[in-house]
């Protein structure tokens, strides 16, 4: 009984320490434990009303729709990373805008270091000749480092000169945390990127129609070259485009995958389903894990999501008007930021206050009908000064002045009779 009564008091007697020395141990814990869950939590799912998105355990990924740029689903996409050989989907983008397919290039000295570079090559030689789309093909399909050296000193002057041309072109896309270094996505330790600059990157190539046939293509056949002396048959490891394997996803229109020890496994592709294009990135992932993490969020954007055509509803907008928004909602959920410039309003709509569609409208009515309001508000504005003044003042001014004409004119009569 006495040893229950002095645990029974120590127990009391370390509550009331607690309570009145205000030592929040335990908080300060839970504190930390929030968070921690806050930082690597995926954003997307503290919207208001938004479809709760699944967690993968590759360290970053979103899925973004191509016509709006609305982001679905959002885990740490812009942390840092490396990009491995998803940078070969920016490499073709800046052949295709600089080149035509038909162009030939002739392999040197700079491209046939990639055979022996120990990455993916197709075994190229020196004065080999290949046009333009054999080798767009080679890169996407076959990964091919030699290609994509050759490519890069064709187009830019140098190797060095197209990667410049690279990270121009990336700040152009609204890229803010992309750094290249190589056309091939070869382990350097400066070259970086985000899971949300990777899908704008992605965007701008799936836009461009002769880049979706090579970035979908399965296998690819080289015809005998100058120097090959027989066909080269190029076989694709992107299995997502692919029907017979047990990775295929339906509506998929192409990607590039890739892995190297720095990066992880590394993942960027784009898919077709319902009206929608989405754009899915998955960054250091492990291997074999990226294919299938890429799937259910491509699941979860196309079974959550639809899109609303909001330039049905109003004959104001020029161009744009969609909006894409979780399942089942309609226009009345939705809020509008608007800015006016060049004659025209550019406006946003935002869902929970997140962006999911902008449109440009027309101002010319509104500012008509702004014009009349103001017209109708100055008339308004007569009608009342009109009723609060009387015209009384007026018509004892005017009697005054007829009566005292009245006497000018008797006075002067009766001047002129005397």
């Amino acid at each position: 009984m006495k040893r229950k009564r002095i645990i029974s008091g120590l127990l009391a007697l370390g509550l009331s320490a607690s309570l009145l020395l205000g030592i929040p141990v335990s908080a300060e814990e839970a504190s930390d434990v929030q968070v921690q869950e806050t930082v690597t939590a995926i954003s997307t799912n503290t919207i208001p009303g938004w479809p709760q998105g699944t967690d993968i355990t590759s360290e970053a990924a979103v899925v973004m729709e191509d016509t709006t740029n609305t982001m679905l689903y959002s885990k740490n996409m812009d942390e840092v990373l490396f990009p491995g050989s998803t940078v070969k989907i920016m490499t073709c983008l800046l052949v295709l805008e600089n080149s035509n397919l038909t162009d030939e290039v002739t392999m040197t000295a700079t491209g046939v270091s990639g055979v022996t570079d120990g990455g993916a090559n197709i075994s190229s030689q020196i004065d080999e000749v290949f046009t333009i789309e054999q080798c767009l093909y080679a890169i996407m399909v076959a990964s091919a480092n030699d290609i994509a050296l050759q490519v890069a000193e064709h187009i830019g002057g140098s190797v060095e000169g197209f990667v410049q041309m690279m990270n121009t072109r990336a700040q152009e896309l609204g890229c803010t945390n992309t750094v290249f270094t190589n056309p091939t996505g070869l382990p350097d330790e400066n070259q970086h990127t985000t899971a949300h600059d990777m899908a704008l990157i992605m965007k701008a190539a799936i836009d461009n129609d002769t880049f979706r046939p090579i970035a979908s293509a399965t296998a690819y056949t080289i015809p005998a070259t100058n120097k090959s002396g027989g066909v080269r048959n190029l076989t694709n490891k992107f299995t997502m485009a692919e029907s017979s394997s047990p990775n295929f996803y339906q509506g998929c229109i192409g990607g590039k995958e890739g892995y190297t020890e720095a990066s992880g496994s590394t993942l960027v592709c784009a898919a077709e389903r319902n009206g929608m294009t989405l754009i899915c990135v998955v960054l250091k992932g492990a291997s074999g894990q990226t294919t299938p993490e890429a799937a259910t969020l491509l699941d979860y954007g196309f079974g959550q999501f639809t899109m609303l055509s909001l330039g049905d509803e109003d004959f104001s907008v020029i161009s744009g008007g969609n909006v894409v928004v979780p399942a089942g909602t309609t226009s009345d959920a939705l809020t509008t930021q608007d800015e006016q410039a060049d004659g025209q309003i550019h406006r946003t709509y935002l869902f929970g206050g997140t962006p999911v569609g902008t449109a440009e409208l027309e101002i010319t009515e509104e500012q008509d009908d702004t014009a009349a309001l103001q017209g109708e508000q100055n008339m308004q504005a007569a009608k009342d000064y009109s009723d609060s003044h009387t015209y009384i003042p007026y018509y004892i001014i005017a009697a005054v002045f007829v009566i005292l004409l009245g006497l000018l004119i008797w006075k002067m009569a009766k001047i002129i009779k005397s």
